[in-house]
């Protein structure tokens, strides 16, 4: 049985860095309908920058590849998948430790993983040499509560 979701978005572009900004404000605009606070959102960016920026860096190094987003909606929860066709992880637990880099030549700070996991509610990592690597991540949109739509209501009726 095929999961269901409100909504969903795919997107692709090139190892290119000058697209990672691109593809933070993408998935922040498709996340922008469960109404996130600016904090939500911010975390969302941050993530989504850190996968996306891994991507470009460590999957294809000096080669051109595609990098690939899927967002999807479920009820007041983002999830997010990105992933690659690079050279893959040889040891993801190692990847996934803090100050841990394969690049420092380039004053990478290895905590592409860490700032991840802390900005997100849940984060995996798949690899496979030779085949690519893909990031799962998740975040809940906390509810607004009833004061916050108070405030907001008296906010617009002021304007």
């Amino acid at each position: 049985m095929k999961e269901s979701f409100e909504n969903e978005m795919k997107l692709e572009f090139i190892s290119k860095s000058s697209n990672e900004a691109f593809a933070r404000v993408a998935v922040a605009a498709f996340a922008a309908q469960l109404d996130p606070t600016i904090e939500e959102l911010a975390d969302i960016k941050t993530a989504v920058s850190e996968a996306v920026t891994n991507c470009i860096i460590h999957a294809y190094e000096h080669k051109q590849g595609i990098v690939k987003i899927i967002s999807r909606l479920k009820e007041n929860e983002i999830l997010i998948e990105i992933s690659d066709t690079g050279k893959g992880i040889e040891n993801v637990n190692m990847a996934k430790e803090p100050l841990y880099t394969t690049k420092p030549n380039l004053e990478r700070s290895g905590m592409g993983f860490t700032i991840m996991e802390s900005f997100m509610d849940t984060m995996e990592v798949e690899s496979i040499i030779g085949l690519g690597t893909k990031v799962k991540m998740s975040k809940k949109i906390k509810p607004k509560t009833e004061s916050e739509n108070d405030e907001f209501q008296m906010i617009s009726q002021n304007d």
